[in-house]
């Protein structure tokens, strides 16, 4: 199952960041990305760092699996590899749908001075972040795949990072930026999942 979850991580890389990339820029001439971590120690800073220790990571989970690292006791059995694979192809799709129906206004990161359209139709009536929430998904699945040590730090990672990056960084900006819209459609809408997180109107 090593190579098959190596070749699904490399898989769902190639599309959620590189052809959902070209396929911005090719529509719009901006690529989409907005890198900058900030000021280093600030959380923004933190979530970015966090956020590309999780994708080494889950690199690195196959990897180390390939190279003898044992999985951990328990969890290793082919009933699970097999809920893993499926959540892993489903949470790569969903991650691309819903990058999707973000249209023009999808980003990677967070430019202050940037002004998009806020979306709230297909998955994200459901969530507000049904992106991050396919991806950690799809951390899970490739972690019930390769159930080592290193595969599960990754989902930790990415779960803390996501966390730091919607609460820190997003939210603050969409309620700086959309202000009442934001607030009446975090107050109806849950941040990763339906019905949790949503924010209380003051």
């Amino acid at each position: 199952m090593a190579w098959l979850a190596l070749l699904l991580y490399l898989l769902g890389l190639l599309l959620a960041f590189g052809w959902r990339t070209v396929t911005q820029w090719r529509r719009t001439g901006d690529t989409g990305l907005r890198l900058d971590a900030g000021r280093p120690g600030t959380l923004r800073w933190w979530a970015k760092l966090l956020f590309v220790a999780a994708l080494v990571l889950g690199f690195g989970g196959p990897v180390a699996a390939l190279a003898g690292l044992p999985p951990l006791p328990g969890v290793d059995h082919r009933p699970l590899h097999l809920v893993g694979l499926v959540v892993t192809v489903i949470g790569i799709v969903a991650t691309l749908a819903a990058q999707l129906a973000m249209g023009t206004s999808w980003r990677i990161g967070v430019d202050p001075t940037e002004r998009t359209e806020l979306v709230t139709h297909g998955a994200f009536a459901l969530a507000r972040n049904p992106i991050f929430t396919a991806m950690a998904a799809t951390t899970l699945g490739l972690t019930l795949l390769v159930p080592n040590a290193v595969s599960v730090a990754a989902w930790l990672v990415l779960v803390l990072a996501l966390q730091l990056q919607v609460r820190a960084v997003e939210e603050p900006y969409l309620l700086a930026t959309h202000g009442e819209a934001y607030r009446r459609y975090a107050a109806g809408v849950g941040r990763f999942l339906p019905g949790l997180g949503r924010l209380e109107r003051v």
